[in-house]
């Protein structure tokens, strides 16, 4: 019979949880797994709750624990308690859960399922070595399990370290996980546990019992790797008589080699996708699909339409694959769901951190270009990012395939200037008929559309010229010819790139003036 003061308070209520450590950046698979949660409270009208563990005083940061906090609000992953918002089941943080752990420490203390140890540290490695050395699982040899009472109280007044352990009994574990099905463990395997270093320093598996059960959680959902930790939480539960919440254990993620994701793949911290410029509802879309199987082909999900389709029971049990192309493409898709105006805005910091342009910190900001401290207006950026909207799939990359339009004259290799085998005077033909078709047209005319019209009728022509030259004459045929002898010269010439948007799209953002300047520097270049 559990004890009064060891009952949970109500019964029924789904209260999930993310316990992160502060001590690195929130990863990914935390993010994933704290997304698993968020779903399953939201589908089942429960709880989400974010508890800080930081008893690794060594480790754990402040910083850290700001960058986790902040990063799932950049994701819209908000708790409905935990350390910012507060709740009635707080402190949200481990070390300020001191006098919680004390009480319980002492209950196990008194009931003898727990015992203090005095073995120095240092004896502790030389016999864990042994035993490694021998083929051995690692374990405690028990030396102080059955101390007598009267040298216990003669260590404690000399005040020689100790640490509490965990009696460990001899049994089989058993829960059912709701991902995978029975798991069995033996407990006998395994030595006595240390679950604190004095009773205000717990340890994770002890504090994370007490804490479950004090914040009265119901499902415990996290990653596969602390499938080892579930049967001794399951046997301190049994131990303190507290009731055992339901577990399920989410897949790894792995990286393209099957490895379990790490900095050697690439970025791993929710805060580097973000640097990268990745979009929130991207990362949630894409972290869904990283073990969840919804069952259709259907690869588009809002955070709302998530909650609606969510269920553990589509979890898979093997591994996710992270993979980049996926995450690009659905970045991509997001990016071109924005309004000119709100992209645009996102873009700014990047155009900025690439010093094309720098911005005044006036409530209208101003934005000069970098370069010549000439004023460029925020209709012309919104301009240049339209016209590369569809060809993002990462905010980051914006400076690097505009930066052209910023820039008072472009660098490029004169080589890049020649489509299939033209040679140098070829190009200077090509760019020369360009130069002279557009100074005829008016600024008022300089436009896609209209610029289109009239270059790709010549381009026709000029190509067809030029195939005469080039092919063999078998290979002529009546079709109009390879237009990108005409264009592909001018549009180097105007971007210095191999890839770009249309030299019709270019040129008039770039303007009449600074095209026909353009092009006079490709051909004094040939």
């Amino acid at each position: 019979m559990i004890p009064e003061e060891f009952k949970f308070k109500k019964e029924g209520k789904i209260r999930v949880r993310l316990a992160p450590s502060p001590t690195g950046l929130l990863h990914i698979g935390t993010a994933r797994a704290a997304l698993f949660n968020y779903l399953f409270a939201r589908k089942n009208k429960g709880v989400f709750i974010v508890r800080i563990e930081d008893t690794d005083k060594e480790r754990s940061k402040k910083e850290f624990e700001e960058n986790i906090i902040e990063s799932l609000k950049w994701l819209w992953i908000e708790p409905d308690e935990g350390p910012v918002v507060g709740g009635n089941y707080g402190p949200y943080r481990q070390s300020e859960r001191k006098k919680i752990y004390e009480k319980y420490l002492k209950k196990l203390l008194k009931e003898d399922k727990a015992y203090y140890c005095f073995c120095p540290p240092e004896e502790l490695k030389n016999h864990k070595e042994y035993q490694l050395s021998i083929g051995e699982p690692p374990r405690y040899t028990g030396k102080c399990a059955h101390l007598p009472e009267e040298l216990i109280e003669q260590n404690l007044a000399e005040k020689k370290p100790f640490v509490i352990r965990f009696r460990i009994p001899p049994k089989k574990v058993e829960f059912e996980d709701l991902i995978r099905g029975k798991i069995e463990f033996d407990a006998s395997l395994t030595g006595d546990m240390v679950i604190a270093k004095d009773f205000f320093s717990p340890l994770y598996n002890f504090a994370c019992v007490v804490d479950d059960y004090e914040m009265e959680i119901s499902h415990v959902v996290r990653g596969e790797d602390h499938i080892s930790n579930t049967p001794k939480q399951i046997l301190i539960q049994e131990a303190l008589g507290l009731p055992q919440p339901k577990y399920a254990h989410l897949p790894l993620i792995l990286g393209p080699d099957r490895s379990k994701l790490s900095k050697r793949h690439g970025a791993v911290s929710v805060s580097d996708y973000k640097k990268q410029g990745y979009l929130p509802e991207a990362i949630v879309n894409f972290m869904a699909l990283l073990g969840w199987n919804p069952g259709t082909e259907r690869e588009i999900y809002s955070i709302n339409s998530l909650v609606k389709e969510f269920s553990l029971e589509r979890v898979q049990k093997s591994g996710a694959v992270f993979n980049i192309k996926r995450l690009d493409f659905l970045n991509g898709f997001y990016i071109r769901q924005k309004s000119i105006e709100k992209l645009t805005g996102i873009c700014l910091p990047y155009l900025i951190e690439g010093d094309l342009i720098t911005s005044s910190e006036e409530i209208i900001p101003k934005y000069k270009l970098a370069e010549t401290g000439k004023e460029i207006g925020l209709a012309k950026i919104q301009q240049i990012v339209t016209v590369y909207q569809g060809r993002l799939k990462k905010l980051s990359e914006i400076a690097e395939l505009t930066d052209f339009f910023f820039k008072d004259k472009v660098e490029y290799d004169k080589d890049l200037l020649k489509w299939k085998k033209m040679s140098d005077k070829d190009v200077k033909t090509s760019l020369n008929i360009s130069n002279k078709i557009l100074y005829k047209i008016k600024e008022g005319e300089f436009d896609e559309n209209n610029l289109s019209e009239i270059l790709l009728e010549e381009a026709a022509r000029f190509g067809k010229k030029m195939e005469k030259i080039h092919l063999p004459a078998e290979a002529l045929g009546a079709k109009a010819g390879d237009r990108g002898y005409l264009l592909w010269p001018l549009r180097v010439a105007l971007t210095g790139k191999k890839e770009s948007a249309s030299p019709f799209e270019v040129a008039e953002i770039l303007g009449k003036e600074k095209t026909l300047k353009r092009i006079k520097e490709a051909v004094e270049l040939t």
